[in-house]
């Protein structure tokens, strides 16, 4: 080729590509705003810096610290069977067949068809007279179409990894799901213990009127009572054969409910026999927090991975500006008025092939309105996980100042339940021998009671404490691996994104009972 034909192609050739991005809409300024917080800058409160931090994180199996091989049981069930957990695994199925579809995007795309039919032409009143008047024949088609889109702004690869993330975040929400569930349930189960203890209480303050009734008989009997104090005597029965009725009523309530967490039918609890908790595992607090929270908590790796995905988002919409070029070839054969088979001759084919480009030049703003509401869902997405981080420290924090004061209530419960105890021994005595009345011994059963029943609810609640920490920790269920970095939580303008990563089999095969990402 001449060298002055040469010039003047190039210069055709730049002069096409410079009107090409003359051509493209503008963007418009438009960007997003919100800024991450940093967990590490935050301040963890008075609470958490007092707090013991030589723990560890979680374990996976957390529930196993109350030492009750029925509780362990159950949960492991409840993994298995729960619908509310099947959601959860279905809707990150969804989310990952999704990627696949966007990914598809990214790959040539071929495609066929094919057209058979047979034609009866009419007779010579409409076409005179012919050939054809009167007679079969075939009119067959057939085309092969291969369409290669060139990503040049990274649209296709940004739409695929938008996808991706999104499957990433379904898999932490899955996570999420399955935590809830570990603690509802043991939440549940420590509610049944507590009712089975206040069901205790009830029939031994039922005893003990009984025996005083008894006693108030005998001194009527021996000349030394009265009616009235026989009244008094039986007046509370009634009242404690209440409460050991709606103790048995909690009981039960408390098995449908474990049942239903699991799965199953309200018959599937009649089983369950008390629980045997114990709290042997000390509650303190990782060194590491609150920076760490980021990997462990599975909202906030979801809330990560969801900007990760609205910052391809924002990509997306802005490669939306820029011109789109296919490669295009299509090869195919057309025959009619001919045997069936005629059609695959080669003097009956054809083919094309090219570029086909596309511009946007003008679209009344819908370009600019689609990058700005990417932009301003990348904004949302940010101040949520915000949101989140904050909300998990306050939850550590919750938890970290009740297990410190149920310590401190739950010493001096015991103290009052000691006290009480012997405040009655004493009063009872008393008035046996007749040397008090029973307007003492009345009050002395009303105090012990209310120790007692203090007890077990603090008791109760030390341990529905460590399941509360345990939550906010993230239940060991996550680590900083399955978290996106900061510069893929970022949109990147338009640039050359790398190449999309894979999504890791084990977040989006269906969970197994008791097994968790690690």
């Amino acid at each position: 080729m001449p060298v002055t034909v040469l010039s003047a192609y190039s210069t055709a050739v730049v002069l096409a590509f410079s009107l090409i991005i003359a051509g493209c809409a503008s963007t418009g300024g438009i960007a997003p705003q919100a800024q991450r917080m940093d967990a590490a800058t935050l301040d963890a409160g008075a609470a958490i810096r007092a707090a013991n931090a030589d723990a560890k994180w979680p374990a996976a199996n957390w529930w196993h610290v109350y030492g009750d091989a029925q509780l362990n049981t159950w949960i492991e069930t409840a993994l298995a069977d729960s619908p509310t957990l099947a959601m959860a695994q279905a809707r990150v199925r969804e989310a990952n067949a999704m990627a696949g579809v966007a990914r598809s995007a990214m790959l040539p795309q071929l495609g066929g068809n094919l057209s058979i039919e047979r034609q009866r032409w009419p007779d010579n009143i409409y076409y005179g007279p012919g050939p054809l008047a009167n007679t079969m024949t075939w009119n067959n088609t057939a085309a092969l179409g291969l369409s290669y889109h060139l990503d040049l702004w990274g649209k296709d690869k940004n739409t695929a990894a938008r996808a991706l993330d999104a499957a990433h975040a379904r898999a932490a929400d899955e996570r999420a799901a399955q935590l809830e569930l570990e603690v509802n349930i043991t939440r549940a189960y420590i509610d049944l213990s507590k009712n089975y203890a206040l069901l205790d209480i009830a029939k031994a303050m039922l005893a003990e009127q009984q025996k005083i009734l008894g006693y108030a008989q005998r001194r009527l009997k021996g000349g030394l009572g009265t009616q009235l104090e026989v009244t008094q005597a039986e007046t509370p029965l009634p009242e404690y054969q209440r409460q050991i009725d709606a103790c048995e009523e909690a009981i039960a309530l408390n098995k449908n409910q474990l049942a239903a967490l699991a799965g199953k039918g309200p018959g599937a609890a009649d089983a369950l026999t008390r629980p045997h908790l114990a709290m042997t595992a000390p509650m303190d607090l990782p060194s590491t927090l609150p920076a760490e929270l980021i990997g462990h908590r599975p909202d906030v790796v979801a809330a990560r991975w969801t900007i990760a995905a609205q910052a391809r988002g924002v990509d997306v919409a802005r490669a939306g500006f820029y011109p789109d070029i296919n490669l295009l070839v299509t090869l195919g054969g057309f025959a009619a008025a001919g045997p069936m088979f005629q059609f695959l001759r080669a003097a009956n084919s054809g083919w094309t092939a090219g570029p086909a480009l596309s511009l946007p030049i003008f679209d009344g703003g819908r370009l600019r309105a689609e990058l700005g509401a990417a932009a301003a869902g990348y904004d949302e997405a940010v101040e949520q996980y915000n949101q989140t981080i904050t909300g998990a420290l306050k939850e550590v924090s919750d938890a970290v100042v009740r297990i410190r004061s149920l310590a401190s209530q739950h010493r001096e419960a015991r103290r009052s339940v000691s006290v009480a105890q012997r405040n009655l021994n004493l009063s009872e005595e008393g008035y046996r021998r007749g040397l008090t009345d029973y307007l003492n011994v009345l009050v002395a059963q009303t105090q012990l009671l209310q120790a007692e029943q203090g007890m077990a609810n603090i008791t109760a609640g030390r341990l529905a404490a460590h399941a509360s920490l345990v939550a906010a920790l993230g239940g060991g269920m996550m680590d900083a691996t399955a978290s996106p970095g900061d510069a893929d939580q970022l949109p990147a303008h338009g640039k050359h994104q790398g190449l999309l990563p894979p999504m890791p089999a084990a977040w989006l095969a269906p969970a197994q009972p008791g097994a968790h990402a690690q």
